[in-house]
Order: C-alpha cells, then sequence, then structure tokens
C-alpha cells in the first residue's frame, strides 16, 4: 500500500513509512485510550461500546478511499480515535462470566484478535488492487481502479457492521452498580454519646457507585509486574508482527525471503487454522489445570526461540534464489509442481515457515489471553474493571506506536549498512526476543494470587 502512493523513494524506507502508518493509529487509540474505560464505568458498557463502533465503521471505509499517503494518515488516525474502546470488551466479558468459565470466555477475545489480524492480512494481501490482481472479475469497476484499497475494507467492514446489530438489538448492560456500604461510625464521633448514631443516619440510595479509586491506588505491586509483563510482551510483538511481512517481502540478499503479497497473506493464513483448536479447546483445559500464571509464562518461554530462530530462514531462500536465478523466485507454485519447480529446500522453507509461525500463534495464545485474565482478576472491584483494563490497554497500545517504529526503523538500518551479526538483519529479531525473555523473567515474580478473581470475591 506505501508502495503505491509513491512517497517512498528508496525501497529500503519502505518499513519506515510503513512504520509510520501503523503508528498513526496506535498514537490516536493511547489518546482516548484512558477516556472510554472510564466512560463505561460511569454511563454503562453498552453505549460505550455502540459508540465506537459506529466510529469504527466509518472511518475504516473512509482509510479505504485512500489515494494518497496523507489521506491514509488522517483517516487511519481517526479510525485509531475509535479504537480505545477494545478494553471495555474485556470488562463485558469479566462481568458476564464466573469462576467455571472465564478462561474459556477470555479465550475468546485474543481468537477474535488472532482470526482478524489473520484474516486481515489475508484479505488486505489478497483483495488489494482487485483490478489489477483479478482483472477478469473486479477489471470492469471503475471505482476499484480508482481506490484500489476500497475492497478489502469493505470486506473487512462487514464485520463491524454486524457486530454494530447485534449489539443495538441483542446487548444488554453487564455493568452492575454494587450498593453503597453504609458508612460506620467517623472517628470525629467515635466518643460516643446519648445522642450518638451507631450507624450513619444519611438515607443509602440503592444505586449509589461506591467511590472510585484513584488510578495511582490500583498500582500495587502485583499490578507493576503485571503491567511490566505485558508492556514488554505487546512490544516484542508489535515488532515481530510489523516487521514480519516487510521481512517476508524483501530479497534474500538484504535477510528477507522474497514473497510475494500472496505468499504473505497464505503463510498467515495457514498458521490461523490451529488458534481454533489453541483458544476454544486447549487454552481452557491448560488454564483450569495449571492456571492462567503458569500459561502466561508457558507462552512467553516458547516466544523467545520463535524471535531468534525467524530470520535464519533467509539463508535457505538465499540458497532457492541461487537455484532459480534469471527467474521470479519465491512464487507459491501449485502443490504438484513443488518439487520440480525448486526442489526440497522450497519445501523445506516452507514447511519451517509455518512450523515457526505456528510456536509463535501457540505462545501468543498462551501469554496474551493469560494476562487478560491476570489484569481482570487483580482488579479490586467490578466499578474498577473498565479503568483497569484501560490501563493494560494503554500499556499494549503504547508499545503498538513503539514497536513499528523500532523495527520498521532498525531494519532499514540494518540492511542499508554492511554490519555483522547480529547487527545485521537479524538484529530486530534478537531484540523481539530478548525483550520476550525479561518479560517471562518478570512474570516469575508474580504470587499465585493472581490466579483468583479479586472482583468476584465476597465484600466485606
Amino acid at each position: 500500500m506505501v508502495k503505491g502512493f509513491d512517497v517512498v523513494k528508496n525501497p529500503q524506507d519502505v518499513s519506515f513509512y510503513a512504520g509510520l502508518l501503523l503508528s498513526s493509529y496506535a498514537i490516536c487509540q493511547a489518546i482516548t485510550i484512558m477516556y472510554w474505560g472510564p466512560l463505561s464505568d460511569r454511563i454503562g458498557r453498552r453505549p460505550t461500546l455502540l459508540m465506537g463502533l459506529t466510529g469504527d465503521l466509518a472511518t475504516f471505509v473512509l482509510f479505504g478511499l485512500s489515494k494518497s499517503y496523507k489521506w491514509a494518515i488522517i483517516t487511519r488516525s481517526l479510525n485509531g480515535l475509535f479504537a480505545g474502546n477494545s478494553a471495555v470488551v474485556k470488562s463485558v466479558v469479566a462481568e458476564i462470566s464466573d469462576d467455571s468459565n472465564r478462561p474459556r470466555m477470555m479465550a475468546l477475545l485474543p481468537l477474535m484478535w488472532n482470526i482478524g489480524a489473520v484474516a486481515g492480512s489475508a484479505i488486505g494481501g489478497l483483495l488489494a488492487d482487485p483490478a489489477n490482481q483479478y482483472p477478469s472479475i473486479f477489471g470492469r469497476f471503475d471505482i476499484l481502479r480508482t481506490y484500489p484499497y476500497l475492497l478489502p475494507c469493505l470486506v473487512g467492514s462487514l464485520t463491524t457492521t454486524f457486530g454494530l446489530v447485534v449489539g443495538l438489538f441483542k446487548l444488554k448492560e453487564t455493568l452492575v452498580i454494587e450498593p453503597a456500604v453504609p458508612d460506620v461510625v467517623t472517628q470525629e464521633a467515635s466518643i460516643a454519646t446519648e445522642t450518638t448514631h451507631l450507624v450513619s443516619t444519611a438515607p443509602q440510595q440503592p444505586g449509589e457507585p461506591l467511590p472510585a479509586q484513584s488510578m495511582l491506588s490500583l498500582l500495587t505491586p502485583t499490578s507493576k509486574f503485571v503491567m511490566a509483563t505485558n508492556v514488554l510482551m505487546c512490544l516484542a510483538i508489535a515488532m515481530g508482527d510489523q516487521i514480519y511481512p516487510i521481512f517476508a517481502a524483501s530479497a534474500p540478499a538484504d535477510g528477507g525471503l522474497g514473497f510475494s503479497t500472496r505468499d504473505i497473506g497464505i503463510s498467515l493464513s495457514v498458521s490461523s487454522v490451529a488458534v481454533l483448536y489453541l483458544q476454544l479447546v486447549a487454552y481452557p483445559k491448560l488454564a483450569h489445570k495449571y492456571g492462567a500464571l503458569t500459561c502466561c509464562q508457558m507462552g512467553l518461554k516458547i516466544m523467545t526461540p520463535f524471535f531468534f530462530a525467524m530470520p535464519f530462514l533467509s539463508l535457505l531462500s538465499s540458497s532457492i534464489e541461487n537455484m532459480i536465478a534469471g527467474k521470479t523466485f519465491m512464487r507459491l507454485p501449485m502443490p504438484t509442481d513443488w518439487m520440480s519447480f525448486v526442489g526440497f529446500e522450497y519445501c523445506m522453507l516452507w514447511i519451517l515457515l509455518i512450523g515457526l509461525l505456528l510456536v509463535r500463534i501457540t505462545g501468543n495464545v498462551l501469554a496474551f489471553t493469560s494476562l487478560n485474565l491476570l489484569v481482570s482478576n487483580i482488579a479490586p472491584s467490578k466499578a474498577m474493571l473498565g479503568t483497569m483494563n484501560s490501563m493494560q490497554q494503554l500499556g499494549t497500545t503504547s508499545m503498538w506506536i513503539a514497536g513499528p517504529l523500532i523495527s520498521g526503523t532498525l531494519w532499514s538500518w540494518s540492511i542499508k549498512h554492511s554490519v555483522p551479526f547480529p547487527f545485521n538483519s537479524h538484529f530486530v529479531w534478537i531484540l523481539c526476543s530478548c525483550f520476550m525473555a525479561i518479560s517471562w523473567r518478570i512474570s516469575l515474580k508474580l504470587p499465585s494470587s493472581v490466579n483468583v478473581f479479586a472482583s468476584g470475591q465476597t465484600r466485606g
């Protein structure tokens, strides 16, 4: 998409401009994220979600009308303003579930995220510029020639439209305000007299909310460790997700795989099949048996070697390029032509790539789902769930701002300069591995009490 705007003078600068486009979304999300959560604590979850979905739908379609880099930045930024209410969804799920089904319910959130991320990447790769990719089908539609990125945005907006309709007609308010506890005798009135009341005589309003806690009071030592684990994990994932399509599309000589847009979409789609099993079947069983904390630590641990191993696939890709020099390389052929086209090496490249992506998806499911559970578990009350989840989302979004900028800049620098390992094209991946390892080490400091949903405990 960035290449099509003619804003990039040097192909090696694509990653920088792509990172800037992604970061514009995350920056605007971060600006409003601490507004959506507390707003839902005041006016309710349902109206907050409906406002966000409406804005997301409108701005996403506008993004599909991009014909210039400036328009893409503006509309993507507007889209980010309405994305902060994703934290509200976590609050809804926590409120409608109980201890018997909360892991399974929470597993649905990253399942939807992973399906959306993989399907979105595949749709974008397969349907972008359809008039030129599929001229026999879409070539006669002038609007698709004028707006080459409209079709994937329209297809993607169907899910938002569906969510908006369901929210309008089926979603009920889940925020139940707890009645205020009668005030006990204050310190100043501790010296009893004949006219002293044992309890406050002020009438109690049944729907009166409990006094809100400040955000600083939520930052206990345990919550700080949880947030730090989340931030470092999200930084590594954001950097990796940003750099993978760039790494896959870059020439083997620059440390990439030399894939076409179609091949990148296929590689992401294949690994998504495992998400359904992991989220719906495997994770609830693992969380029930080992607890969310152990699952989180397992996920962080297995993602660490994934990042380190990924760039080594470029060596195999370089070997394949040399075998078929002079031909258009790395185009995914029909399965019957694999061996005759590139031989054993090409098949091994795809097997190793899919295997690594499956490891990454498994670790992502275990760690990300568990952290969503842990954040909800440490919220002191249901009235603070929206604020606590917004704090987590703010950290996550901040990393989606920093991650693409860091990885895009480092990738461009590493392939422009002839530097030795580990500062060559491996450098970004090694950083991701280090951040993930540090996140795992911090998670080891968390107490087992984070496995308990504190907001669901009986108030004294």
